[in-house]
């Protein structure tokens, strides 16, 4: 399938570095491609980024399907752009369109409509420390039609957006509030996927997070109610004595490429990681016996975000000095410096555009 072109013909401007911010600013063009029953993809396209015409019978308005995935091109201090473990990502997004009925994609094909688009939006890429061009690649089905079953037309499409550095103010440590009210996701349902719903579900305990003073929600399991699951946007490690622990991806937490790559650096390090279950009760436990030593979340938009407290009803845990920890500023560095190849990529992490 050959990769059309079509430039707009009315640029944007570029906003500067400094008033970057998230998913604000969106770049000139985007890639689009269309699938249908009969003929699979097809009509695969760079356009300019503009509006999607649908009907408002459109499936994905009623029932749900909708996926995505998100990650970065980053440029080097030579000018050179990459992405990194960039199919990974969509190894994981044909993973979520499998689990919510949804054609997969041709990695190889998008990986190429992927570098040309960014070939073609290379001036968007920005250029001081931190800053990077986040790439949303989104599904979403598009039949006319009101009855609960599978689409058969979908449409796929990459847009770009230039994000400003996640800590410009300094690696500031979060506080969390654990949920007790609400949950995210059950094993057997769709939480190890990257889906829209997944998202909706969360607003709710997360603005009332936001509003007692705390930045995201930790999710306990859907089950037992007990067991630590993810946070709102990121999965999470805990630094106990000298074992770095993670809850075990049990069906009901996203498999994070970021946290693949903190658990390969750790091991690579000499440093024991478990993932298993963890419950808060064990949490607060060790926090009392002062065994907890550092606590951390990992995802594309912050890499890591170190955390210094952890409140759950009565229970407030504090963690360290408040600062980040030294094994959180040593995975940041390490996988910042990989990203925006300060250091030499030993893992293959890195694909040039």
């Amino acid at each position: 399938m050959e990769i059309s072109v079509s430039e707009t013909e009315k640029k944007g401007v570029k906003p500067e570095d400094s008033k970057l911010g998230f998913g604000q600013f969106f770049t000139d063009h985007m890639f689009s491609m269309d699938y249908s029953v009969e003929k699979g993809w097809y009509d695969a396209r760079i356009e300019p980024y503009s509006k999607i015409a649908l009907f408002p019978a459109a499936m994905v308005f009623h029932y749900g399907q909708a996926i995505f995935e998100g990650l970065k091109a980053y440029k080097t201090p030579k000018g050179e752009i990459q992405l990194f473990r960039a199919r990974d990502n969509f190894a994981r997004f044909n993973r979520s369109a499998k689990g919510m009925c949804m054609p997969e994609i041709d990695v190889d094909f998008v990986m190429q409509a992927l570098k040309k688009l960014i070939s073609v939006e290379k001036e968007w890429v920005p250029s001081s420390d931190g800053t990077s061009l986040y790439i949303r690649p989104t599904m979403i089905a598009t039949d006319s039609f009101l009855g609960v079953r599978a689409s058969n037309t979908y449409r796929f499409f990459i847009i770009l957006s230039p994000v400003a550095a996640y800590y410009a103010e300094g690696f500031k440590p979060l506080k969390i509030w654990v949920a007790k009210d609400y949950v995210r996701a059950v094993r057997g349902g769709v939480g190890e996927f990257k889906t829209a719903g997944n998202y909706a579900a969360s607003l709710t305990a997360g603005t009332q997070a936001i509003d007692a003073g705390y930045a995201q929600v930790l999710w306990l399991d859907g089950v037992d109610r007990k067991y630590i699951e993810e946070v709102g946007a990121m999965n999470i490690f805990f630094l106990i004595g000298d074992e770095l622990v993670t809850p075990e991806l049990s069906g009901s937490i996203l498999p994070g490429i970021t946290r693949y790559s903190a658990i390969r650096l750790a091991q690579k390090w000499g440093i024991k990681v478990t993932e298993r279950k963890i419950s808060i009760d064990e949490l607060i436990e060790t926090g009392k016996k002062g065994e907890l030593k550092e606590v951390f979340g990992s995802g594309t938009a912050a890499v890591v975000s170190p955390v210094k407290e952890i409140s759950y009803g009565d229970n407030v845990i504090e963690i360290g000095d408040g600062n980040p920890g030294d094994l959180t500023m040593k995975l940041y560095a390490a996988l910042t410096d990989i990203q925006y190849g300060k250091k030499e990529d030993t893992e293959n992490w890195i694909e040039p555009i």
